[in-house]
């Protein structure tokens, strides 16, 4: 089955849902869910969104911090247009019924987090993310010129390759003209033709063998695109969030906010001595690169698989009113944490490279945009400043709406395309050799391309990649393709660019620390 949209929209966060919104206004979307509606790195977003409201802040210092964060590898460009732009950014969020935190004077309660030198965090409780998404999912169900398909996992989009004509990464002009689609509950593939098709896959993930994020993060988009022949930057600057509840085989890990260090909270080893100042002036409220690595030292030091964060000094009642949801989850597991220590660890939470893209989303594809944490727009350098990228994902997609529908009228579908071709494919023999090699991709990413690199541990893993690899994209050409060989090849895919843009990195800087190259060849100036 062929399908024709003016707009077509792969995922449904922040970033997927505000562009379709916006875009419903100059002709018909499609909004693909790899499940339902409401699953996404989004509704996992605990800490809020960053913004400049009351003095003493102002956009000046906010810049700043963002460069500082961003350890000299930050787009200037990219940074001013976010952070100017976040006001208008917000008033979009009220506007769909978004509701943040305020306090009895009738301002918004601001939260404070690592490597911020000011108040400016809107939030809702601690599960920002999840108001978001609930408030944007109600619009879009009542939007008469968005058309949702849930369970439909996007495989590959389509360019002139699928016309028959040779591409490359030197060939100019490639062009997007929709994706091939899998129905996953009737097994058919679609064929889905757009004018504009949008990027906005989320995160990656489950590359690592514990991540924040759900279960369907699994850098698709970025695969894609890369697959495609789109320019790639940056995915060596893979951030780990410093704390992350410690409950091993659970999966995602269940994120401690941000935010409870800005309140107060204290990291402390396992005897209860603080240890941040010994890395950082700024103790616990370093950024994020900086804490998680002295976490990580610590721990190796001693020996231990886990540290403590300390909010029992903070009162009991503000703790609770505050961030209810990690009380509740740790009193789940037995921990008060107005009385108690947190256990917490670092883990994979956020990627800051994807698909480059330029100051209105486009990438290098024509009539191809990116939105999220599946681009790359320079804002985030080489680490990101906490709770600045749902704030971009607003900003990015209103561009991506803006630029695009200029040009609407004067783009065609595109219909030549054939349809998806099974022929000569049957069920995989044993679906263990799918779960087997996933597991053995999370395994490599998670001991040789963690917090800390080095040559030796990078070039074992893209050694042990290769094989993969290699059986992979064998299984695939005999397979009727399903949700789960599709996801195997993408985590790959990005796993193979994580370390081979690691290994091209000849240095240490922000996110990216290699025992090879500990000093940064020289201080970059912001792109």
């Amino acid at each position: 089955m062929t399908r024709k949209f003016d707009f077509l929209v792969l995922g449904s966060g922040i970033a997927g849902i505000t562009f379709a919104l916006k875009a419903a206004k100059f002709g018909k979307v499609a909004l693909l869910c790899k499940t339902t509606l409401s699953e996404s790195n989004t509704s996992f977003a605990q800490g809020g969104i960053a913004t400049v409201m009351y003095e003493p802040d102002n956009f000046e210092k906010h810049i700043e911090d963002t460069l500082i964060a961003g350890d000299g590898h930050c787009n200037l460009a990219a940074v001013e247009k976010v952070i100017r732009e976040a006001p208008a950014a917000i008033e979009d969020l009220l506007s769909f019924g978004v509701d943040f935190d305020k306090q009895k004077n009738g301002h918004f309660d601001l939260h404070r987090e690592g490597g911020h030198s000011e108040f400016r965090i809107l939030h809702h409780k601690d599960n920002t993310g999840f108001e978001i998404q609930e408030s944007l999912v109600r619009q879009v169900k009542a939007h008469p010129e968005i058309e949702v398909f849930e369970y439909h996992f996007a495989i590959e989009i389509l360019t002139q390759h699928h016309l028959g004509e040779w591409i490359t990464h030197h060939t100019p002009n490639i062009e997007c003209y929709g994706a091939y689609v899998l129905d996953q509950q009737t097994n058919q593939i679609h064929t889905f033709l757009s004018k504009v098709t949008l990027l906005a896959t989320g995160g990656i993930g489950n590359v690592y063998l514990t991540t924040t994020n759900p279960g369907i993060a699994t850098g698709d988009g970025i695969a894609m695109a890369h697959r495609a022949r789109a320019i790639v930057k940056d995915m060596e600057f893979v951030q780990f969030h410093p704390t992350a509840l410690y409950h091993p085989g659970e999966k995602p890990s269940f994120l401690i906010t941000e935010a409870i260090r800005g309140y107060g909270a204290v990291l402390r080893t396992l005897n209860g001595k603080e240890f941040m100042l010994k890395y950082d002036e700024r103790g616990s409220l370093a950024p994020r690169d900086i804490v998680a690595r002295a976490i990580d030292n610590e721990m190796k030091i001693r020996g231990d698989n886990f540290v403590y964060l300390d909010v029992t000094q903070k009162d009991a009642q503000t703790t609770k009113r505050e961030f209810p949801t990690i009380y509740k989850k740790c009193l789940e597991l037995g921990i008060d944490i107005t009385k108690d220590y947190i256990p917490v660890t670092p883990t994979q939470h956020y990627l800051c490279g994807g698909v480059e893209v330029d100051l209105n989303a486009r990438t290098s594809i024509n009539r191809l945009y990116a939105v999220g944490e599946c681009s790359c727009t320079g804002l985030h350098g080489a680490n990101r400043l906490a709770s600045n990228s749902l704030l971009e994902a607003v900003v990015y997609a209103n561009a991506a709406v803006n630029d695009a529908s200029k040009q609407l009228d004067m783009l065609n579908f595109v219909d030549k395309i054939p349809d998806w071709n099974d022929e000569g494919t049957s069920l995989p023999e044993e679906m263990v050799l799918i779960t087997q090699s996933f597991r053995e991709v999370e395994q490599i990413m998670s001991t040789y391309v963690g917090i800390v690199r080095s040559n030796l541990r990078l070039k074992r893993a893209i050694h042990r990649l290769e094989i993969l690899y290699r059986e992979t994209e064998n299984l695939f050409e005999k397979s009727v393709v399903s949700r789960e060989i599709c996801e195997l090849r993408n985590v790959i895919s990005i796993a193979y660019l994580i370390i081979k843009q690691a290994l091209l990195r000849k240095e240490s800087r922000g996110l990216h620390y290699t025992v090879d190259y500990p000093e940064r060849m020289k201080k970059e100036t912001h792109r």
